[in-house]
């Protein structure tokens, strides 16, 4: 059995890759898989940490607003179909499945063309356009979102699945977390995030908040900065509030993000399809911030899910009031039952089996 995956650009389309892929090795001891990412993404170096071998071609996406920029991209869209039709034809996969990023729409065409069975995997309320023009070639569309099928004109093919996790975060326990993490069981613990490279605008409320909460005795906060703003970030704080206190970390990024999760009471993040799934199967209340530089606004559809159901205070990036976010954490500190009830709402919305639903969806073109 051989499967091709392709992702790239973001671990919210890397990481779901990875968790179908360690579906089908688990199903299938000797089943044989290949990435296929882009020549400088991250991809490149979780992927073969997590035991896979990865191959690059070129991939880019259109510009809108720089339009010469475009003649790169043609070039790379040539260049990348015939080096992935040729990685295709060479490892001979039973299957290829895209979970996201523009290298997915070379790889998944010169599949099809290729007469190989394929299938893509929407991570968002809102598609994308890559999989909108990859959907008419596949054999098989998975959604994360109800909300998404709308835009797909396949019925037959598509299959609700919610986004393929790691299993840490369905198997994560908060007090053995916090054991683990030396984090005291009564804290109030806010985790903030702004995606794999950090998020300028969130950096900045979280200054603020940590002006605000450090060397508080009962609140700590987890701040992953993006690793290209740790170093300015930590500057600015030590010269503007002389010092952090202990109740204060700072992180370039997190490994290990499903125990941190697990331990936390509070997410502050952007609202990518992979970080919602993982918010709903840790049952943890958010404040989210969706960004506003995605195509056709996909976060804010993905946030509003969790809002409308309780379990997350959706604030668009252009209404973001830093002092109103402290107040609301200060709210949420001193009522329990609210705490409560967004965990309860969070965790009604998980759907932590999607991996093996997709496999139960692809095996039938997988041999024996």
């Amino acid at each position: 059995m051989r499967v091709i995956m392709s992702c790239g650009g973001t671990g919210g389309h890397i990481y779901p890759a990875l968790a179908i892929a360690d579906t089908i090795k688990m199903k299938n001891p000797d089943a044989e898989i290949m990435f296929i990412g882009t020549l400088k993404g991250m991809e490149n170096d979780i992927v073969p940490a997590n035991g896979y071998m990865i191959k690059s071609i070129p991939a880019s996406g259109f510009k809108r607003k720089k339009i010469w920029k475009n003649v790169k991209t043609v070039k790379d869209a040539v260049e990348g179909y015939s080096q992935a039709k040729a990685i295709i034809k060479e490892f001979g996969p039973d299957l290829v499945i895209g979970t996201g990023g523009y290298v997915c729409g070379p790889v998944v065409r010169a599949a099809h063309k290729l007469g190989i069975r394929t299938a893509i995997h929407e991570q968002n309320a809102f598609p994308g356009m890559t999989n909108k023009l990859l959907s008419k070639y596949v054999d098989k569309i998975f959604l994360s979102f109800e909300e998404a099928g709308k835009y797909f004109n396949r019925e037959e093919v598509t299959c609700l699945t919610g986004n393929p996790l790691r299993r840490g975060f369905v198997l994560a326990d908060r007090e053995a977390s916090r054991s683990k993490l030396n984090i005291m069981s009564d804290e109030l613990v806010i985790l903030c995030f702004g995606g794999s490279l950090g998020a300028p605008r969130i950096n900045r409320l979280m200054m603020n908040m940590i002006a605000e909460f450090n060397g508080s005795e009962d609140i700590s906060i987890y701040f992953v900065t993006g690793k290209i703003h740790f170093k300015e970030i930590r500057k600015k704080l030590e010269n503007d509030i002389g010092g952090l206190k202990q109740n204060i970390r700072l992180f370039e990024y997190i490994n290990n993000m499903p125990e941190y999760m697990s331990a936390a009471d509070i997410i502050i993040s952007r609202a990518g399809a992979l970080t919602i799934a993982e918010l709903t199967a840790s049952g943890k209340p958010a404040i989210l911030i969706p960004s506003p530089y995605v195509t056709g606004n996909h976060q804010y559809f993905n946030a509003k899910v969790m809002a409308d159901n309780g379990a997350a205070l959706l604030v668009e990036e252009k209404n973001l009031n830093d002092n109103e976010i402290i107040d609301y954490v200060k709210k949420i500190k001193s009522d329990a039952n609210m705490l409560d009830k967004m965990k309860k709402s969070s965790l009604s919305l998980a759907k932590t089996d999607a991996a093996e639903k997709i496999y139960d969806q692809i095996k039938e073109f997988l041999p024996v």
